[in-house]
């Protein structure tokens, strides 16, 4: 089944538009989702509209609102919202270009796939997206969608371009009251090196096939274990020691991490080795 559009409209650069259409570039799968269950009776819990004094209503009885004091409210019906017209309702204007480092990594909210509406479109899109690529910017721009306006940054992925909304700056927690506490301290020189091999060794390309996400995998073992047994088993062999202390020490902790990292890098050479022996003397 071909994926459905999240957003159709302009990009528009200049007295340049070109059609476009937004996919969300994200699922939801890692985690199996729960229901709130009442357990005496097995039955899932739902939940109603209810009106203080009144009970329950209908959904087409709800209208929207905005609180201006205590239990007083400005009533906006939907055909009053449609009639607030923003251009960025239909059309993403590229209004400025930075650099990609150039934005906090806070800002970055969601990411959407974008792509030419149609053949007329494709000119002008790879125009575009060679253009950013060239220059190595990010394009800025506005965009409203169900309700909300977003502020957006637009740059080339593959044969495509990859649209992040981007949050506001008064979305943004400061963090100078959240860090002031960590003290200023003087670092032993020997303990840094130590750290920075350990970051050097374990360096590579980032690919995120190498990290799965575990406690969803754990989750959907008990729920298969539950739903075969009607109960969980516990592995009693688990060792319960305890260590017996709880202060590490860091630049031992780091040493026997880097010394570690060196053990294993020998042993393999040694495997390697071992392997190319064997292959002489079988020939």
């Amino acid at each position: 089944m071909a994926a459905r559009a999240y957003w159709k409209g302009y990009l528009k650069l200049s007295l340049v538009s070109i059609g476009i259409e937004l996919f969300s570039a994200t699922k939801s799968t890692s985690r199996p989702s729960l229901n709130q269950i009442h357990e005496p009776s097995g039955k899932r819990v739902r939940y109603q509209k209810i009106v203080e004094g009144l009970g329950p209503i209908d959904t087409d009885e709800i209208v929207k609102g905005y609180q201006v004091s205590k239990d007083n409210y400005v009533i906006l019906s939907n055909e009053e919202l449609d009639e607030i017209k923003l251009e960025t309702k239909e059309t993403i204007n590229l209004v400025q270009f930075v650099d990609h480092c150039e934005i906090d990594p806070r800002y970055f909210e969601k990411p959407y796939y974008v792509v030419p509406r149609d053949d007329i479109s494709n000119e002008g899109f790879i125009v575009i997206r060679e253009a950013l690529r060239d220059a190595k910017k990010v394009a800025l721009g506005q965009m409203a969608v169900r309700g909300r306006d977003y502020v957006v940054a637009i740059k080339p992925c593959g044969d495509g371009l990859l649209l992040e909304t981007l949050r506001y700056a008064e979305e943004i927690k400061e963090s100078d009251g959240i860090f002031e506490d960590i003290p200023d301290m003087k670092l032993d020189k020997e303990l840094l090196e130590l750290a920075g091999e350990l970051i050097e060794k374990k360096s590579k390309p980032f690919d995120a096939e190498t990290f799965k996400a575990q406690y969803a995998t754990a989750l959907r073992d008990l729920i298969k274990e539950k739903e075969k047994k009607g109960k969980v088993s516990h592995d009693e062999s688990e060792s319960s020691g305890k260590s017996e202390s709880n202060v590490i020490d860091l630049m031992d902790a780091l040493k026997k991490s880097v010394s570690g990292s060196k053990s294993s890098s020998s042993k393999k050479t040694a495997k390697k080795t071992t392997k190319k022996s064997t292959k002489k003397k079988a020939s």
